[in-house]
């Protein structure tokens, strides 16, 4: 019998498929790299599903790779060596929300927005907040964060326990609900950024947070992207409580413009969200409202009704897909680094620089409050010197970071596009990282050829 025919004895047969436009849909993510197809589509529905599929892969050893939305720029859910996708947006439920606890316990395939909608009914949202209306297990696999990372941390940061279903099918759960621990080593954040290398999310246990009473939003314009930079290393180094801190160059603002029909002042913008009580909100608005005037801010609107902010929030969201529509024909090419706070100003300037002397058109954004910047390159997938070119651009904007002392990858993850990067960056501590891939997955049958893994 063939795979197929295979995992439908083990499952329904409505639960996998090898139709074609479901091979295509799960050959590739919104990067730009290689599509490969998988042999075959897998829809568990529970975790019982997921044993079941793993102990069938270890024994025949078939790649599995983990699959929900598919938002990831790297690479990350291409079968590259075919095998099983197995696509785990059927499991969405919200099992349990403990509001006293602050914490809630979900399926891998729930959503971003699904699940602040759910918590919203006990004044609680969850904190991490990607472009993408990502699932919860791919922003678990790529330890995901986002604009709110300068206030409440990463993905990391949020996730308290998980179930997981390894290669050869025994289920474990990596931590208890305590808010603290000292028994043992931290499997779960072993477990976070993981990119489905070492095993399956079947469960999640989040830590959310109360709704604040006040939020206000404001645009701090400057005359270039270093004031900038500059304006918002300052910020961090006064200590003030800001929610978000985003960078969006004047690239991307006239993109955002004609993509969104908004009417920004096409120049470099900050946009800054306060969360708190309405007095201390109101206060470290004014602050950092004086504070941005000594960096040479050109002006600063403040947003306070929820459509201004929303708004706001929806053109920094949109500004990969408004740069993109900016240029018909082309595609993006994403890079992420992350370097430490004093080092950015250098690290954004050089990104810049080097796009124009090579000649890749592209905008530079980023969550400038934690040194985490992106830059946007635009190019014909079908121009081999466009792809050189664009390439050149990521390398050196990589290894910038790295000289800076910085990572080649903030939020984005490995995937295939940052690997030939990981040696350079951890040097001997690698080879440890490969030994738990191996010690965990022994026959690599988990996401071959990411990561860490061969």
């Amino acid at each position: 019998m063939s795979l197929s025919d295979d995992l439908k004895q083990i499952l329904r047969p409505e639960q996998v498929s090898i139709n074609q436009t479901v091979l295509e849909h799960h050959s590739r993510d919104e990067g730009y790299y290689t599509p490969k197809q998988p042999d075959a589509v897998v829809f568990p529905e529970n975790t019982e599903d997921v044993v079941k599929v793993m102990k069938y892969a270890y024994a025949h050893r078939v790649p599995v790779i983990p699959f929900a939305v598919g938002s990831s720029l790297e690479g990350h859910v291409i079968p590259v060596n075919g095998g099983i996708s197995l696509d785990l947006m059927r499991m969405n439920r919200i099992l349990e929300v403990r509001p006293d606890d602050f914490l809630v316990r979900v399926q891998p395939g729930v959503r971003k927005d699904q699940l602040n909608a759910e918590l919203a009914r006990y004044g609680l949202f969850f904190s991490v907040d990607p472009g993408a209306d990502a699932s919860i297990g791919g922003m678990v696999a790529t330890n995901a964060s986002g604009t709110t990372t300068v206030r409440y941390g990463v993905m990391r940061d949020q996730v308290r326990s998980l179930q997981v279903v390894l290669a050869d099918g025994e289920v474990v759960h990596t931590g208890s609900l305590a808010a603290k621990s000292s028994a043992g080593l931290n499997l779960t954040g072993l477990f976070v950024g993981s990119e489905g290398i070492l095993g399956v999310f079947t469960e999640v246990w989040l830590r959310v947070y109360g709704l604040p009473e006040a939020v206000i939003a404001a645009r701090a314009v400057f005359p270039t992207v270093d004031h900038c930079v500059q304006a918002s290393t300052a910020v961090m180094a006064a200590g003030v409580s800001v929610t978000r801190m985003e960078l969006v160059d004047d690239v991307t603002i006239a993109a955002v413009n004609r993509y969104k029909a908004t009417d920004y002042p096409e120049v470099p913008t900050l946009f800054l969200e306060f969360q708190g009580n309405a007095r201390s909100v109101e206060n470290d608005v004014a602050f950092v409202q004086e504070m941005m005037a000594d960096e040479g801010c050109q002006s600063f609107a403040v947003e306070q009704t929820e459509e201004a902010r929303r708004r706001l929030w929806e053109a920094r969201h949109v500004a990969a897909l408004a740069v993109r529509a900016s240029m018909p024909g082309k595609e993006q090419m994403v890079t992420d680094v992350c370097v430490p706070l004093s080092k950015l100003p250098d690290a954004v300037r050089d990104a810049r620089n080097v796009m124009n002397e090579l000649g890749v058109p592209g905008a530079l954004v980023g969550h400038v409050g934690d040194g985490n910047f992106h830059a946007i390159l635009l190019v014909d997938p079908s121009n081999p010197e466009d792809l050189k070119r664009a390439g050149a651009v990521n390398e050196r904007i990589v290894d910038r970071a790295l000289q800076l002392g910085g990572t080649c990858t903030g939020e984005h993850g490995v995937g295939v596009g940052k690997r030939k990067y990981l040696d350079r960056e951890h040097g001997a501590s690698l080879r440890l990282m490969k030994a738990i891939k191996a010690a965990v997955d022994p026959l690599n049958i988990m996401n071959p050829g990411k990561h860490v893994g061969d």
